[in-house]
């Protein structure tokens, strides 16, 4: 689990930061939007055919290859004289996060008991939170005392640390089937596993909210006057550590309907008071609820997929789950950017509350055609 708040420490150290670097070596903001981008469009490439790699090797040996591939992509962002390199190396990082955001998922799942799966990824979930918590505000702080080069050898150290924990696991409680016909489809894969796709279009709305929150909120909070979302997006991943662990007891003890309406509606007050959030303390209100929503619904869900599937799948049902989520945040930030430059950040608010909406029916729906 440590492994994995390194993972996504250093991936958030660069969210702040990347931006900055890309501009400082003569990007446009178009060509930063495409630096951005790239690295989700890679990520959700790659992973159909994740499922199709444990057939070449260990999955342990696997995560540990993308992991080192992360490592050095972090660590080549301050060669990147031009976009052309730049790209190269978001690519780079994109394939080894694909990659490694699956497999982390697929085995922290072999290792629970069946009865506490919902609970196991609510704490393994949770060490994402804290990674994302603390990125942002450690990659600002190292920038403020070194310069891009030492930012980015930290990232890398950080990554390389990550990759010598996976050594450490044992695994003991799933054999794969490695029969000479699974070793012929190699080269096959998924583009979707259909058995959840009912739960990968609900992360899809999760991801929409996301990517209206993370794309569009400073520029919210600018025009309202309110000087820095520093502390709300610190509050909403704090509320994300907590709250997971609780998500996946309530799966566990209740099944995925009482974690995911709870979280529906916490989102729906939670864009309420964004949207008419004119001081940083009602906006950091709204970040609580924001964090609680977020944090009950996905871990819910990710469990919720993985349940459905057998384990050979789990690599194919979690590939699935995270691109429909990165095609929430990606399309949902192209989509929002129309709507707020055609009303305003306020109407669009209001207007993903309609998002949460649909979220909630599916959700019933979901829940009364799925055993």
């Amino acid at each position: 689990m440590i492994s994995n708040v390194l993972l996504f420490l250093s991936l958030e150290m660069l969210t702040p930061t990347l931006p900055l670097f890309a501009k400082s070596i003569g990007c446009t903001p178009s060509q930063i939007g495409l630096i951005i981008g790239v690295f989700s469009i890679t990520a959700i490439s790659i992973r159909p055919f994740a499922s199709s790699l444990m057939h070449l090797m260990d999955k342990k040996y696997i995560l540990l290859i993308s992991i080192l591939i992360c490592s050095l992509a972090t660590g080549s962002y301050i060669f990147s004289v031009n976009l052309r390199v730049f790209l190269l190396f978001r690519l780079m990082h994109g394939f080894g996060f694909g990659i490694a955001s699956t497999y982390y998922a697929t085995l922290a799942s072999e290792e629970l008991p069946p009865e506490r799966l919902g609970e196991g990824m609510g704490y393994f979930g949770a060490s994402e939170s804290l990674g994302m918590s603390v990125g942002p505000l450690i990659g600002v702080a190292f920038l403020s005392v070194l310069d891009f080069s030492g930012l980015f050898t930290s990232g890398a150290i950080f990554l390389f640390l990550a990759a010598l924990m996976i050594l450490g696991i044992k695994r003991h409680t799933v054999k794969e089937n490695y029969s000479a016909e699974n070793k012929g489809k190699i080269m096959a894969f998924k583009l979707i596993e259909k058995r959840v796709l009912l739960q990968c279009c609900l992360v899809m709305f999760i991801g929409i909210i996301f990517g209206g929150i993370m794309s569009f909120l400073s520029l919210f909070a600018k025009d309202q006057g309110i000087s820095s979302v520093a502390w709300f997006f610190f509050i909403s991943a704090f509320m994300g550590i907590v709250i997971r662990v609780v998500s996946g007891k309530i799966f566990d003890k209740k099944g995925p309907i009482y974690a995911l309406i709870p979280a529906g509606l916490s989102l729906i007050i939670a864009l309420l008071l964004i949207a008419f959030s004119q001081t940083v303390l009602l906006l950091n209100i709204a970040a609580a609820f924001y964090g609680i929503g977020i944090y009950l619904a996905f871990p819910a869900l990710q469990a919720w997929a993985i349940c459905l599937v057998d384990i050979e799948s789990r690599e194919d049902a979690m590939s699935s789950f995270l691109n429909f989520f990165d095609l929430g945040v990606g399309g949902g930030s192209l989509l929002l950017g129309i709507i707020a430059q055609a009303t305003s950040y306020k109407t669009m608010y209001l207007i993903l509350i309609a998002f949460i909406i649909a979220y909630l029916v599916l959700t019933i729906y979901a829940a009364k055609n799925t055993s």
